[in-house]
């Protein structure tokens, strides 16, 4: 497996602006990419999926792609999973807890997916959603507006990789309180959610009742569908929703906030969970 990042060397150019009256300035120099391969995610000896992903934090990556794809809903249902490094390190395989198994049916759903999009490999429509274990709605917890409004800024300055390359997205899980209980990096805004599932189903913290799942990009019907899975009943993002993943949220009572920018949010559902002082 190789690293996060990828050294290449560019031709880097500055134009001018119109009324400055210079010229064109060019220059040779490395640059850091955000390093993108593919991982072999496979259950009991078969393959089940293949994603595009930053390498790092693998295991996370399996365990939570399992989870939110509802083909598992907890650590106790894995037995153990170990990265390939005849395959290069991408190759993740997964070995089931005794007496479980995932049927070829469920298998031929799920084979490919992109760093783009986490539901292009799907066979059918009624593939894409996936059936939550907790109930969502039921989480009564308070979000403080003003606390919620600097959660951005925290997911910024804990973004190792971004800082370096500027590529990748973010996912991030805080408590109540604002606290940052795991971050993970990904060129697939899916796969950072995934990481971040898994670590928590690793950890043995399923559902992730009364926590925020803050994203740095926009908020998809993918996204909201594998928070609702992983029991987080708020969803913030820096950028929009989709029409689908805000009726997705309405339906399963989970409050989705989008345009979390400076000091101003959009709440698009569950505005109870808001508070405004």
């Amino acid at each position: 497996m190789t690293g996060r990042t990828a050294r290449r060397r560019i031709l880097r150019v500055t134009t001018p602006w119109p009324d400055d009256g210079g010229g064109l300035d060019s220059s040779h120099r490395a640059d850091l990419l955000a390093t993108e391969e593919p991982l072999e995610i496979r259950v009991n000896g078969r393959p089940l999926a293949v994603t595009m992903r930053t390498p790092g934090d693998d295991i996370d990556l399996a365990a939570g792609f399992l989870v939110t794809e509802g083909l598992v809903r907890a650590a106790a249902d894995i037995a153990g999973i170990q990265i390939c490094t005849t395959d290069g390190g991408n190759a993740a395989d997964v070995t089931l807890a005794a007496g479980l198994d995932i049927d070829d049916d469920r298998l031929r759903r799920n084979f490919l997916t992109t760093s783009a999009c986490g539901v292009c490999g799907k066979a059918s429509i009624d593939a894409i959603r996936v059936r939550a274990a907790y109930d969502v709605a039921a989480d009564q917890v308070s979000i403080d507006a003003a606390m919620l409004s600097g959660l951005p800024g925290k997911l910024r300055a804990a973004q190792r990789v971004f800082a370096h390359t500027g590529g990748l997205h973010a996912a991030g899980v805080f408590s109540a309180d604002g606290a940052l209980l795991a971050l993970r990096e990904d060129v697939g805004r899916h796969n950072a959610v995934d990481k971040v599932a898994g670590w928590a189903t690793r950890e043995g913290r399923l559902p992730l009742a009364g926590c925020v799942l803050l994203v740095s990009g926009r908020a998809s019907f993918e996204l909201v569908q594998k928070a609702y899975v992983a029991g987080i009943p708020v969803v913030a993002a820096v950028s929009a929703p989709s029409s689908l993943a805000a009726d997705l949220a309405a339906e399963a009572g989970m409050t989705l906030v989008g345009f979390l920018r400076g000091n101003s949010m959009n709440v698009y559902t569950g505005t109870h969970r808001i508070a405004v002082r």
